[in-house]
């Protein structure tokens, strides 16, 4: 049994039963074979048997109080994967299928999305099993000042600096926020995706979904095309697929659908992006509510979904974005795409592809952004939030944005050029693994057995 396998068989057996922390680990670990057959250091050094084991694991009770008076119990997390180049960083997503597993495969991915930034951060994730969905802002409020009695003392502008995730948006933040400054009676950048009256940063909300347009048009642009004229398929509805379609629509793309937990809507015609963006950000309703506006459009229930994949692959399209979860993009659904025509998958969600359909998209050679490369614009621009709060300084929405393409673009050329140095020039998953292995596993090397 080789290295690479015998560290991912003990850790199956040292942590059970979490099956997406497996699969996170196991796409990284595969990638990095042919590094491993150029060199022993990391091996000599146990750097992955210590990589993937995360620095802390904190879990804790988050009791409170609904509107009828009934005391709630759900469970929070804090994993602290790494903190080799930074403070640990990495967002909180409140969603009921929250579990250590999950956070543990965010927090990996977070370790190696944020070296590919080239940016001074950590990696960690967090979060609860709480599902906002349904409840009241007092009882949101009540839940986040829960959340952070336990997790402001592990946490810090120098330390560790959460941010927002699925089910943690602005109003989130907000609560989160004025609990730590009551807590402990500092007012400092101790959370990004903050309001912009008090610290936050402008970009921050469409970074996610503009870094991986900005990213799939680097592909392109290396293969002498671009995303103008591009039918594209888009999944989820929230902050990254909305500002995902908004980046398409002025790089003259068109975006033809998008889902949420309900169902999923396509729109030949093209997305009415206002139109979601009132559902979605102001009205919090659902996408079959579109159809009252255009009947024209065809919207598919979960129900009907088919049975080996997700209904929103299932269109003709040049370019899909899967933007909502994880494992949301099958090899069914990858096969249909390919089938199709499509030409790129440029992943805005933390591994949204499952790893077969991973495999179908390197195997045909076409532009696959891989998640921890494509949607590393969310914790850039959390940097450079962390980066303004730390000089009391306030940036221009197109000093952010000219910065974001730049992170963007090194972090294409950091993987483009990796994956050739490796002679798969094609395969960026292995690029993008490997060179953020290599920068978080040297600096581990020079800082000793910590």
């Amino acid at each position: 049994m080789n290295y690479i396998h015998s560290t991912i068989t003990q850790l199956k057996q040292t942590s059970p039963a979490q099956s997406e922390f497996y699969q996170a680990v196991e796409e990284v670990l595969d990638s990095l074979e042919p590094l491993f057959a150029k060199t022993t250091n990391y091996q000599k050094e146990a750097i992955i048997e210590r990589m993937v084991e995360p620095e802390r694991q904190l879990m804790f009770r988050v009791p409170w109080v609904d509107d009828q008076g009934n005391i709630q119990v759900n469970k929070g997390y804090r994993i602290e994967f790494s903190s080799t180049l930074g403070p640990y960083k990495g967002g909180l997503r409140f969603h009921p299928s929250v579990n250590a597993s999950i956070i543990k495969f965010l927090g990996f991915e977070q370790v190696f999305k944020n070296a590919l930034t080239g940016l001074p951060i950590g990696g960690g994730k967090g979060g609860a099993n709480f599902d906002p969905k349904g409840r009241s802002d007092g009882e949101i409020m009540r839940f986040c000042q829960s959340f952070m009695t336990e997790l402001y003392r592990h946490i810090g502008p120098t330390t560790d600096v959460p941010a927002g995730d699925i089910g943690v948006g602005a109003r989130e933040i907000g609560y989160l926020f004025g609990q730590y400054k009551r807590l402990t009676g500092r007012y400092d950048g101790v959370l990004t995706g903050k309001s912009l009256m008090w610290g936050g940063s402008l970009v921050r909300k469409e970074a996610t979904g503009y870094g991986a347009v900005y990213f799939a048009n680097y592909m392109l642009q290396n293969r002498n095309d671009s995303l103008a004229g591009k039918r594209c398929l888009i999944s989820g509805s929230g902050n990254v697929a909305i500002y995902a379609m908004e980046k398409l629509y002025q790089l003259n793309a068109k975006p033809v659908s998008c889902s949420d937990s309900r169902g999923t809507l396509f729109h030949d015609a093209g997305i009415d992006l206002t139109l979601i963006k009132q559902l979605k950000e102001q009205q919090r309703g659902c996408l079959s509510q579109y159809q009252a506006h255009y009947p024209e459009a065809t919207y598919i229930a979960r129900a009907d979904y088919p049975e080996d994949g997700h209904a929103v692959w299932r269109f003709k399209a040049d370019a899909a974005f899967p933007c909502a979860t994880q494992n949301e993009l099958t090899q069914a659904d990858a096969e249909v795409l390919l089938g199709n025509g499509c030409i790129l998958v440029s992943e805005g969600a933390n591994m949204p592809s499952t790893k077969e359909a991973i495999d179908c998209f390197i195997k045909a050679e076409i532009a696959y952004g891989p998640g921890k490369a494509a949607n590393a614009g969310g914790v850039a621009t959390s940097q450079l939030e962390m980066a303004q709060n730390a000089s009391m300084q306030s940036w221009t929405f197109e000093e952010v944005d000219a910065k974001l393409q730049q992170i963007m673009k090194n972090i294409f050329d950091t993987a483009n050029e990796t994956a050739a140095e490796f002679g798969q020039p094609t395969n960026l998953l292995l690029g993008a693994n490997i060179a953020g292995f290599r920068r978080v596993a040297d600096a581990m090397i020079e800082q000793g057995i910590v």
